[in-house]
């Protein structure tokens, strides 16, 4: 995750992390599914043998699944949580040769060009203006019309951040727990995690300078966007 959000410590807790890689796939509907979509999108633009920035790299999930499908891609992850960046080299297993993985933030990766770029499940712990500025740092490092592709936690305008979150709570539960149970863990979210609404979000991206924006994932309270730079 690429956060300066204290939401984001626990990424460096090994039990957590240890957790990880089961726990997550539970929490977002279409996990796998959201991975090919977005390897799609990257493919529709980038070449054979592209280079994809991957930030919030830390799991490796992402990684895995667009270094299987894509067998001639090269990434280069960045990430703050070295605990993270050790379960994604677990992950990738052989995958790793194809990648470089670096803990930092978007402003320490390489200058590029890239051909594409994602950042998932990870803009939501970042502040307004930190969002900004990491999509603009992305943007910096892209080829001119490469895509950009983002998911993480967001709401219909106009609506309530809370309902919408408390749904994802309740589908995440092991246990069918029934929304208004979930209610309580959704409201302690929201209250640390500085959620947009889709129109602000998609505000954001226009600001750091991308076009061609369109929603293309939907989840209850996460929403996934494809950009061009």
């Amino acid at each position: 995750m690429n956060s300066r959000s204290p939401f984001a410590q626990p990424f460096s807790d090994p039990a957590m992390v240890a957790g990880y890689a089961e726990v997550t796939p539970r929490r977002v509907p279409g996990f796998a599914d959201l991975h090919r979509m977005t390897m799609l999108l990257l493919a529709e633009r980038a070449a054979d043998a592209a280079e994809i920035l991957v930030v919030g790299a830390g799991g490796g999930l992402e990684l895995k699944a667009f270094a299987e499908a894509q067998p001639r891609w090269s990434f280069v992850g960045v990430d703050p949580s070295a605990e993270m960046l050790k379960l994604a080299r677990q992950i990738l297993g052989p995958l790793q040769s194809r990648a470089v993985l670096q803990e930092g933030y978007v402003d320490t990766a390489p200058a590029g060009p890239f051909d594409g770029a994602t950042c998932l499940l990870t803009l939501h712990f970042l502040s307004r203006d930190e969002r900004l500025k990491t999509l603009r740092e992305i943007r910096r490092r892209l080829k001119p019309g490469a895509p950009l592709i983002v998911a993480h936690h967001s709401y219909p305008t106009g609506s309530d951040a809370v309902r919408w979150l408390a749904r994802s709570v309740a589908f995440a539960s092991a246990s069918d727990a029934h929304l208004a149970q979930a209610s309580a863990s959704a409201a302690a979210m929201a209250q640390h995690l500085p959620i947009l609404s889709a129109d602000e979000d998609e505000l954001l991206l226009r600001v750091a300078g991308y076009s061609d924006i369109c929603l293309f994932y939907a989840g209850f309270s996460l929403r996934g966007w494809v950009a061009q730079a």
